[in-house]
């Protein structure tokens, strides 16, 4: 299983699987990240946290445990 933490710089990956529970899923899926979007890795910070992608057309930063929750392909 990879995660979106483990996908590289400048890779765009697809979502397979959002991964947690509740809250904290329901967060995820508001911020546009769902099953069968792309999602393109534009930076990490230089301790890995946080995480700058491109989701739908606009930017957004995830947490390190945000993307590990996020299950890509």
């Amino acid at each position: 299983m990879n995660t979106l933490k483990q996908a590289k710089i400048g890779s765009t990956v697809h979502v397979v699987k959002l991964h947690g529970e509740g809250a904290v899923k329901r967060r995820i899926m508001d911020m546009g990240i769902t099953r069968g979007v792309d999602i393109y890795v534009r930076k990490v910070a230089p301790l890995g946290d946080p995480i700058e992608v491109t989701v739908r057309g606009y930017e957004l930063s995830l947490r390190k445990a945000d993307a590990e929750m996020i299950e890509v392909e």
